[in-house]
């Protein structure tokens, strides 16, 4: 449906730019930071429309942006949907074969690129995948020297054009954005959100019971731009009428916490690893966080200890939250309830660490392996089944593996997450595990999740993981995998973490092993990339020799 009444991003930006023309947005570039409102940023897109007008972009056309967090990447969020194209974000983290495959299947016409990115996406355009791309355009004021050909600074690309523009109206069903899956087997799986897909998810997150940001908010996603609109934060930002902040190219810790004092950030949001990195910074350095009231944090699971520590240390909430790629991507946030906030601190981590209540406009079901829907009691558990206005249907040309992810039934069409999970009493939906790592041993399930939470709970443990590495009675056995803190006691640590697994889970979920690694490997998105332990370490039978029958699984059940 075109016109006034479509639900279209237009809207949010006309709104920020009449009602909110002074707000900030600000910009940590290799060229250093870079301040301006939304009465500039408005008249910014214009040009920008304007420019890929010029060049032959149309209705339906995709663009792709290579790029990190930073103001010129937020133009392209409102400039490039709002001409009726289609926003196309590439994680650069990815394996060149990907990157070829993806700009191929999405036939990109333009690619904005940072320039720090240039070296890694030279050797893929030299590739016939990149012979749909026109334009080259480097984010920037000047053109490094690059291989790339034709190239044009961004600076450049708009300067000599107008600020102002017949903005089309565009019908709510069209493309507005592109996003491709990171998995770690196979070609990523491309999703597309209509505009009105994208405008519904802004609705659903600008609210308490999704994430919630007002017009006084100073917000600065530290999750990227190139992973799934950042979680959707640049349009609800912009919704809102509230300030922009914007990490820039590989932000380090320092650069975060300076960013958090000077410019008075209220909301941040980003992987664990991004937040536990800040508080190893802060140990030994002064950092000024009292301006921070919440952190968003998805991707995986929050430890429970981070959670702690934000609280009792910094007085910063931790909202725990998930999503996918085929969800635009938020689908829970772990809000407590009001009867929930006077709970002693401790029970109010432990609900804070699940993946919370869904959010309102989405329905939800779990599916046992028998096929039936299981109970919300906080131990049944199955695969999560969710629907709604902002998640997916089908893959971008991929109708194999629609097949396998999607099931229609006489009320619509139900995305099969691959998440196992259980449901509590209140509704809050923690993850047990993905269902590819879940480990069965002697016919019982160990969370790999949970004991990752546990071990890393201890103040030696930098990141920990856990895989099932094959057992010839039991079927699988778990193995940890641990990255000690800079002072920790190797000597002794083994035995501490599994003491403290003991004490807390059924003996046959204690691992057999802990192995100390330098780093545990992680996927282009910052997830822990299981895939590479198991690779490495999954025939490695001795990890799981020695233990005692009685020990390793629930007695009477070997199957």
């Amino acid at each position: 449906m075109p016109g006034a009444t479509a639900q279209t991003l237009r809207p949010f930006l006309w709104r920020a730019e009449q009602l909110f023309s002074d707000r900030e947005i600000v910009s940590r570039t290799h060229e250093g930071i870079v301040r301006y409102d939304y009465e500039e940023y408005a008249d910014r897109v214009a040009q920008l429309a304007s420019a890929l007008d010029e060049i032959g972009v149309e209705e339906g056309d995709r663009v792709g942006t290579f790029c990190w967090n930073h103001h010129r990447h937020f133009e392209t969020y409102f400039g490039i949907p709002n001409m009726g194209a289609q926003l196309h974000t590439i994680n650069p983290l990815l394996p060149d074969h990907h990157i070829e495959y993806i700009v191929e299947n999405a036939d990109d016409q333009v690619l904005f690129v940072d320039q720090s990115l240039l070296p890694k996406l030279e050797g893929p355009a030299q590739s016939d995948a990149f012979d749909g791309v026109k334009q080259f355009v480097v984010m920037g004021s000047e053109v490094p020297e690059t291989s790339l050909d034709p190239v044009v600074d961004y600076e450049s690309f708009i300067e000599d054009h107008s600020t102002e523009y017949d903005w089309p109206d565009v019908d709510e069903e069209a493309p507005a954005g592109m996003c491709y899956t990171s998995g770690t087997t196979g070609d990523p799986k491309g999703v597309e959100y209509t505009q009105q897909m994208l405008w519904a998810h802004t609705m659903a997150t600008l609210p308490e019971s999704g994430i919630g940001i007002g017009s006084d908010e100073v917000v600065m996603p530290v999750v990227p731009m190139f992973h799934v609109n950042a979680w959707g934060m640049p349009f609800s930002t912009t919704a809102a009428g509230a300030k922009h902040v914007y990490p820039g190219p590989s932000p380090e810790p320092a650069d975060l916490a300076n960013l958090i004092a000077e410019e008075g950030v209220t909301l941040t949001a980003g992987v664990p690893t991004v937040w536990l990195g800040l508080l190893e910074y802060a140990k030994e350095n002064e950092v000024d966080l009292s301006s921070l009231e919440r952190i968003i944090i998805g991707g995986s699971a929050a430890p429970k200890s981070l959670i702690k520590t934000f609280d009792q240390q910094y007085d910063v909430e931790v909202v725990h939250a998930w999503g996918m790629t085929e969800m635009a991507p938020i689908g829970t946030v772990a809000h407590l309830k009001p009867e929930m906030q006077d709970w002693p601190a401790e029970k109010r981590y432990e609900k804070q660490a699940k993946q919370g209540l869904l959010v309102p406009g989405l329905e939800m079901k779990v599916i046992d392996e028998n096929g039936e829907e299981v109970p919300h009691n906080g131990e049944d558990f199955g695969e999560l089944w969710v629907r709604g206005p902002w998640v997916t249907t089908e893959y971008f040309e991929r109708p194999e593996a629609n097949e396998e992810d999607f099931v229609e039934d006489d009320d619509g069409t139900w995305l099969k997450t691959g998440d196992v999970v259980n449901v509590d009493e209140d509704g809050y939906v923690q993850i047990v595990d993905r269902a590819k790592d879940v480990i069965k041993s002697g016919g019982e399930w160990i969370s790999s999740v949970e004991l990752e939470n546990a071990l890393m709970a201890h103040d030696d443990v930098a990141e920990a993981t856990v895989i099932g590495i094959p057992h010839e009675r039991w079927q699988e056995r778990p193995v940890a995998f641990v990255v000690p803190t800079g002072g920790a006691d190797t000597e002794t640590l083994q035995e501490d973490l599994l003491d403290a697994i003991k004490a807390e889970y059924p003996k046959w979920w204690v691992p057999d092993d802990v192995v100390y690694i330098e780093e545990v490997p992680k996927t282009a998105t910052g997830k822990f990339n299981k895939k590479v332990l198991r690779d490495q370490y999954g025939e490695d039978t001795d990890l799981v020799k020695g233990k005692a029958p009685e020990e390793a699984a629930p007695e009477g059940d070997d199957d």
